[in-house]
């Protein structure tokens, strides 16, 4: 098929210089003349007329004579109306009317156009509509105007539909105005040269205009090479147009030098195609028909009086090659034999998306059994089936389903079979048995007929979709026209002369590359591994930020992030530290310390940062945080950042806006001041940071900048470091921003006919909207926006149902989900809509979503012109009472904060979180409003974190334990105003609620111990044995109930949950979740004056039962986790006290996870478990840091101040003997390497800290 690729491309070639002002100026020009009413009778031409009075030449539109219009002898959906124009003309718009004085006239139509009055093109709208609508009556006129219009001498009207009550009747007129151009027919040995002229060419604006059709898949248009070893060439591939492009600026090709586009696709269908490159600097436009990219070319290139060579004529040959289209899996073409009796022979050329269906079948005379070709996922097989004997098949090529035309032969002669694909003859098969080949006189193309025919035709895969041409029958040319006119063969479901194949992947309507597939009839999108899902890959299944993750409930850890949502960015990976406040932490390349030496403003050091996102997409992230910081660091020994004589800038950084920055961390954009400046306290109050001192020793400038239009920062300038002893050292903290201001911005509608407004909602070919909303009205509109015929709308159609109504020229359609609790319930309903041109979607909530398949080949373009009307209607009724939050529109979030503060009766903000985020806060943590959001107050919860889900739990040592007190006295509990207030002496505990989760191996233990004033306690432990026992003694004068469990041996190094719920004299206890056990107590129901709560070992004397004293004086070796006595959590209190708590903690008790892990020893790993957060903000300069400042801390005791003072006299001698060393080593070497940096700088930094007689105080 075709011409080699390389070859000069077989074609016509429309030259078209001087319509180029017609092109640019996008129809602006008249043409608008009408084009029918002028034309002879001889230029009408019909498929068949009623009679002589309703001919085709009656057809002219307003026009009486004859019948007043044409109809068909039949009315049926192949007939047409053909107008012959005379020459080539531009068509701009056509009008159609019915029969005059009837009931004949025609509801829709499709309109085909043709050069030559065969082989025709039908005109499709949006290019997917197929058909026009027609008339509602006979005299009216329906006017169309055809955007992009047509370039042809033939139109043809053929009606799809009509008045049901009468017949098909027409009467037309087509607009426009004469086109004239040049031509040249390129044979593929032939070539048309051009010779410019050097002073005509720009060198700044080029254009290539042209048009071209052919028959030919591979070839090559135009090619132009330049005097810089610059070419351009526009080359056919498959009937794709490639254009590729060579600056010439590299001797050997690369990505920046070259440019490989591709647009159009099955070109190579004989009809006529505009090409036009434009360029304009380095910006090019590469269009191809109504299909554009633009794109940004590297370097500098320019395109390419006329002369010729081989055989080229400057006229239009016509190919007579007649396609018929399959339409669909219901169409055939059955042909009588031509061959004889002895022999079944065919070829033909087909072109299909399909991956299965008929092509041909023939039955066999004589023997009961036929021959089948078909596609079977888009290879080609013949089978020959006889009745009692095995079937014998024949498979060809691969991969024919590819749109592109093949051809197949295939012979069946005597007893010898074969077929052959694309010239490729696939391995003959003998026929089974002796007997000869008889046709039966009858083949079937594409499908086969109803059985009511009496056909004997077989289809297993169902018909053929798709086209063919050049069918021949025993070496015969099949005359279609014939066919179509009712005198050779029958059909059903064709369209005879015109190919109406579509590549519905051309566009690729799949986003954010998804895998475009297709069949004759639809598109199909792969999204596997875009990050997107959807029909057409649209939507992102990542949220746009850590605060969207965080109210999802998750916890911290690496998360992708799509801050646009179905926007253009694709998402990218990151880390949400989730504390209260909620941080996004995006890492870079440079976060090792890095040292610089010998730069001076001659010879600067410049450092790069790269981010593990693109800077769009880190913008994007910026945006939609409420604040942004960075922090930095800069080590200086003799380097300035700012020249003291001048004020120029000696070293500074770059952000995302390219500009250079010279304020440090803190510090306001206008201010070229540092920290210290800002606080006062610079080591020289001369200047306003620390470096500018210029000393002969090392210190810092360290803060966060925070000014979000700057950030991130990408670079830093050092200049000032070439001086004798003169060095620096910087570091830059990673990215971190919280927040997000788009995740609560929200607005509250005090009545229904209050709105906002905003611009135009542009979705033309996907469209997505999702927010919040809660209420407690019964309906109402949350979001519409009209064209002139299409809207979106989406409203609560009642407390149970939300609908989704939208036009997009189709007529209206609903979808809606129906809830089986109410929406109006005061709580945040999630609602999510998408359309795009395969479907419309709705979710709320998590509920099932709903979907409407768009119509086949229906409108797909949504065209709105109105405002946007959000929380009403422009009719200002049926208004939404409520609040709306979150709104997005593809991705954009729609800032409705700022549109509320300036508009009547709409209230900025919406409070009531709680009521729908509560759930998040577990284990006894209360949600607590913000005016943005919520937060989990876990004060009286035994867990922390977000969402107090974090357990505190911690590893007690042998002889260790934790005491919590209640009241030190029982005299001052009556003044207490700590957490322990309700327990004191004068109140009577006659209920509690005990949690907590333990891991040992040793028995006996004292898992915990509640003691009174009045010598009543409670403790828990586990015995010899190891069973579990609880104890109550709740009466001084009684013996302690004993409620035992020796089911297990609970000191088995296995982790157990225990609950005691104690209600007066009744005690409810939970093991492990599914042990359970209800005792009454016998010794009381009132606690009196609760002391203490001991975890561990008992160090006092307390007057206790045998078994309890023998636990306490053992204590607790293992984990203990989450213990909570009511609202009192001694192990919180212990490791994170956030105020003054009466606990001590003797021994060694250290924080740790109870979690065990196989494998591993419980006890070791515990002593050793690390638990960092990895929040990215770890404070990474804490080495140079505790070097250089002299923060204060406290002092733990006079003996551990000693032992410490020793100890470090002992590590400093021993490490200034090693430095010295190590650092006489890298001066010699002048050792840049980034890993030893930080390690040599704080070698030096603390051989000065033991020089300078700093007073330094330590915590121990």
């Amino acid at each position: 098929m075709g011409s080699v690729t390389g070859a000069v491309l077989k074609t016509l070639l429309l030259l078209s210089t001087q319509n180029w002002n017609r092109v640019e100026a996008g129809n602006s020009y008249d043409c608008d003349d009408p084009l029918v009413s002028a034309l002879p009778q001889a230029s009408f031409s019909s498929s068949s007329e009623l009679s002589s009075s309703h001919g085709p030449g009656f057809a002219r539109l307003n026009r009486r004579d004859g019948a007043g219009g044409w109809s068909p002898l039949v009315s049926n959906k192949y007939q047409w109306l053909q107008i012959d124009l005379g020459e080539r003309m531009e068509v701009t718009a056509v009008a159609t009317q019915g029969g005059y004085g009837s009931s004949n006239w025609v509801t829709s139509y499709l309109l085909m156009f043709s050069d030559s009055g065969w082989n025709w093109k039908q005109y499709r709208q949006e290019d997917s509509i197929w058909g026009f609508s027609g008339n509602a009556n006979a005299d009216s006129v329906v006017y169309y105007r055809l955007q992009p219009s047509v370039k042809a001498r033939f139109l043809r009207f053929l009606p799809l539909e009509w008045n049901p009550k009468g017949r098909i009747g027409m009467r037309i007129e087509v607009f426009g105005c004469a086109y004239r151009s040049e031509v040249v027919d390129l044979d593929g040995k032939s070539s048309l040269l051009y010779k410019f002229d050097q002073k005509s060419l720009s060198p700044i604006k080029d254009i290539i205009s042209l048009k071209f059709k052919t028959m030919q898949s591979d070839g090559i248009l135009l090619h132009r090479e330049g005097p810089n070893g610059d070419h351009i060439t526009l080359q056919l591939r498959r009937g794709r147009l490639f254009l590729l492009i060579n600056s010439g600026e590299a001797k050997l090709p690369s990505t920046s030098t070259l440019v490989n586009l591709t647009l159009g696709s099955l070109l190579d269908d004989q009809h006529w195609h505009s090409v036009l490159i434009q360029r304009l600097g380095k910006q090019v436009n590469f269009t191809v028909d109504e299909h554009r990219h633009h794109f940004h070319a590297q370097g500098e290139f320019n395109f390419v009086n006329l002369d010729y060579e081989g055989n080229v004529s400057f006229s239009c040959s016509q190919p007579q090659s007649m396609p018929v289209t399959f339409l669909s899996s219901r169409s055939y073409l059955a042909l009588p034999d031509f061959s004889g009796e002895e022999e079944v022979s065919a070829t033909f050329q087909f072109r299909t998306w399909n991956k299965a269906g008929l092509l041909l079948f023939s039955e066999l005379q004589l023997v009961s059994g036929g021959i089948l070709l078909f596609l079977s996922d888009g290879k080609l097989k013949l089978n020959l089936y006889q009745p009692g004997k095995l079937p014998s098949d024949i498979t060809a090529g691969v991969g024919l389903n590819d749109g592109q035309w093949h051809s197949v032969s295939l012979s069946a002669k005597k007893n010898h079979l074969s077929v052959a694909v694309d010239g490729q003859l696939a391995s003959a098969a003998p026929l089974l048995g002796p007997e000869q080949i008889y046709s039966d006189g009858t083949y079937y193309f594409g499908g086969c007929p109803d059985k009511s025919f009496g056909s004997k035709c077989k289809s297993p895969l169902g018909g053929f979709q798709g086209c063919m041409r050049l069918i021949s029958i025993g070496g015969r040319v099949v005359d279609l026209i014939s066919v179509q006119q009712g005198s050779l063969g029958n059909f059903s479901d064709l369209q005879i002369d015109s190919c109406g194949i579509s590549d519905r992947c051309s566009p690729n309507y799949c986003e954010h590359g998804g895998e475009c597939s297709q069949s004759w009839s639809a598109f199909h999108c792969n999204c596997t591994n875009t990050g997107y899902r959807g029909a057409t890959c649209h939507n992102s299944i990542y949220e746009q930020s850590c605060e969207a993750y965080k109210h999802r409930g998750n916890t911290s850890g690496f998360y992708y992030i799509d801050s646009d949502g179905s926007g253009p960015l694709e998402p990218f990976l990151l880390y949400c530290n989730m504390t209260e406040t909620t941080w996004t932490i995006i890492q870079h390349n440079g976060s090792d310390l890095t040292r610089v030496r010998n730069t001076n403003p001659e010879n600067p050091y410049a450092g790069f940062f790269e981010y593990v996102a693109s800077m769009e997409q880190l913008q994007a992230t910026i945006n939609r945080a409420e604040h942004c910081e960075q922090e930095f660091t800069y080590y200086c020994k003799k380097s300035r950042l700012v020249n003291k004589q001048d004020g120029t800038p000696l070293s500074w950084w770059v952000g995302r806006t390219n500009e250079t920055q010279t304020y440090w961390g803190g510090s306001s954009p206008d201010l070229q001041k540092c920290t210290c400046g800002l606080e006062g306290n610079c080591i020289d109050s001369q200047y306003y940071c620390n470096c500018d001192a210029d000393r002969n020793e090392w210190t810092n400038d360290t803060g966060l900048l925070s000014y979000k239009e700057h950030l991130p920062v990408t670079k830093i300038v050092i200049t000032d470091t070439g001086r004798l002893h003169s060095e620096a050292a910087y570091k830059l903290g990673p990215l971190l921003c919280r927040g997000d201001r788009s995740f609560w911005n929200s607005a509250s509608f005090d009545t229904e006919a209050s709105y906002l407004h905003f611009p135009t909602f542009h979705g033309e070919l996907s469209a997505d909207v999702s927010f919040f909303f809660k209420t407690t009205a019964s309906s109402g509109v949350f979001l519409e926006n009209l064209g002139i015929t299409d809207f979106i709308r989406i409203e609560l159609r009642s407390p149970t149902v939300v609908t989704f109504s939208f036009d997009v020229g189709n007529g209206p359609f609903e979808i809606s989900v129906q809830s089986p609790t109410h929406f109006n319930d005061n709580q945040w309903h999630h609602v999510r809509i998408e359309r795009n041109m395969k479907e419309a979607t709705l979710q709320v909530d998590q509920l099932t979503p709903k979907t409407q398949p768009a119509p086949a080949d229906g409108h797909v373009l949504l065209q709105l012109n109105s405002q946007l009307f959000v929380g009403g209607t422009a009719t200002r009724q049926r208004g939404f009472l409520g609040c709306i939050r979150s709104l997005q529109l593809n991705g954009m979030t729609l800032d409705l904060e700022e549109r509320a503060q300036v508009t009547p009766e709409v209230q900025p903000g919406c409070r009531g979180h709680c009521s729908s985020y509560g759930k998040l806060c577990r284990n006894g943590g209360k949600c607590r409003e913000r005016p943005i959001g919520f937060f989990c107050d876990c004060t009286f919860s035994a867990y922390t974190g977000p969402f107090c889900s974090n357990e505190i739990s911690a590893y007690f040592g042998s002889g260790s334990s934790v005491i919590y007190n209640f009241q030190e006295n029982y005299l001052l509990s009556k003044n207490s105003s700590s957490h322990a207030a309700s327990f004191h002496g004068d109140m009577k505990l006659s209920r509690e609620m005990i949690k907590f989760s333990f891991r040992t191996t040793r028995t006996p233990s004292l898992l915990l111990f509640v003691s009174s004033f009045y010598k009543e306690y409670l403790s828990v432990i586990i015995a010899k044995n190891g069973s579990l026992q609880i104890r109550y003694k709740l009466n001084r004068y009684q013996d302690p109930d004993v409620v035992n469990f020796d089911f297990k041996n609970m000191a088995d190094g296995q982790l157990h949950h225990i609950v005691i719920n104690r209600e007066e004299g009744v005690v409810f206890i939970e093991i492990d979740n599914n042990t359970r056990r209800q005792v009454h107590l016998s010794s009381g129901t009132e606690f009196s004056a609760v002391k203490s709560l001991v975890l561990g070992r008992i160090l006092e004397h307390s007057d206790v039962d045998q078994e309890t004293a023998l636990a306490g004086a053992q204590g607790f070796t293992g984990c203990l986790s989450a213990v909570q006595l009511s609202h009192v959590a001694p192990l919180k209190a212990a490791l994170h006290p956030s105020h003054p708590d009466p606990v001590t903690v003797t021994g060694h008790v250290t924080e740790s996870s109870c979690v065990a892990q196989p494998g591993t020893d419980a006890t070791s790993r515990e002593r050793t478990h690390s638990f960092a957060d990895h929040s990215g903000t770890i404070d990474d300069k804490e080495p140079l840091a505790n070097a250089i400042k002299s923060d204060s801390a406290v002092i733990g005791g006079l003996i551990a101040v000693v032992i410490f003072i020793l100890l470090c006299i002992t590590a400093i001698a021993v490490r200034i003997y090693q430095q010295k060393r190590l650092y006489k080593r890298s001066e010699a070497k002048r050792s840049e390497n980034v890993d030893s940096a930080e390690a040599v700088l704080k070698s030096e930094l603390n051989i000065q800290n033991a020089v300078n007689e700093n007073q330094k105080e330590y915590f121990f």
